[in-house]
């Protein structure tokens, strides 16, 4: 469990604290508005209510006792950046800030931050890929050029094994997981057979498993 101090609880903040509270992690929530800190009261452990733009209110929260600070900040950019750099000022062992676009992003980090979350461009990105294609299920970006894909068995691999079909070498992904509908399987042996239904996730090349989906 790890201790979490969130700033901004608007849509990704109350998301991002959702998450971490089914996750079991101890969370902090601070917004300026009431409304918002009331309304997140059974995501959190805590809430307060105050402005992270003050060096004092930043102080009183002892930052240097939480492993992660979160600037969740999304309408204001000013805000997030000086909330960055108090944060930073008052010994935040990691700042992890929201950022809008590539300019808000450079700013943060020369400010303090350690890394940014970009969830708007994340979720676009996600969403293209995902619903631009039939066959595709799920979609996890590791790199510009890698990535992870749910996708469906391909009809011509059913009754046919990992090895039979020569994945790797032919088609140049790696499976990861084959979800059977009534568990998952990780990291399937060579001799699984496919059946129809299934789900399979790939890792690989963005070109290679383009090429694969088509």
């Amino acid at each position: 469990m790890k201790s979490v101090l969130l700033i901004g609880l608007g849509r990704f903040g109350r998301h991002m604290a959702a998450k971490l509270q089914e996750l079991h992690h101890e969370v902090l929530a601070v917004d300026k508005n009431e409304e918002r800190v009331n309304d997140a009261l059974d995501l959190v452990t805590h809430a307060q209510i105050g402005d992270s733009t003050s060096e004092a209110f930043i102080a009183s929260l002892g930052v240097r006792n939480f492993d992660l600070c979160v600037v969740a900040i999304g309408d204001d950019f000013q805000s997030s950046l000086e909330t960055t750099a108090l944060l930073k000022e008052q010994g935040a062992r990691f700042v992890l800030s929201r950022a809008a676009r590539d300019v808000h992003a450079k700013f943060l980090l020369r400010n303090g931050a350690d890394d940014v979350v970009y969830p708007e461009r994340e979720t676009a990105s996600w969403a293209a890929v995902r619903y631009s294609s039939d066959h595709i299920f799920d979609y996890i970006q590791l790199t510009p050029d890698h990535a992870i894909y749910e996708t469906a068995v391909p009809p011509a691999w059913v009754g046919k094994t990992i090895v039979e079909l020569a994945v790797r070498q032919r088609y140049h992904i790696n499976i990861l997981a084959i979800n059977t509908g009534e568990c998952m399987k990780f990291l399937p042996g060579p001799d699984h057979q496919f059946r129809e239904g299934e789900s399979i996730y790939i890792l690989g090349e963005n070109k290679d498993v383009q090429k694969f989906l088509k």
